[in-house]
């Protein structure tokens, strides 16, 4: 899965259970941003590349949910 998938993911996600999210591009360095969901956050690696499964399990659990509901 590609940043900017997992973002297009996120978005839904807290759409469909009423939740605060943001993303912040300008709070990285350089192409990683910062992405808070109800409260939580992580840092979204560059958005044009592929995430591994292991980070994609580390960001999900930062922000409290699970890969299966993305």
């Amino acid at each position: 899965m590609r940043g900017s998938e997992f973002l297009r993911k996120i978005e839904k996600l807290a759409r469909a259970r009423n939740l605060y999210y943001i993303f912040v591009p300008a709070h990285g360095k350089g192409s990683h941003g910062r992405l808070e969901l109800a409260g939580r956050s992580t840092t979204l690696k560059d958005r044009t590349k592929e995430i591994g499964p292991g980070l994609l399990s580390s960001m999900c659990s930062q922000l409290g949910i699970r890969k299966e509901d993305l």
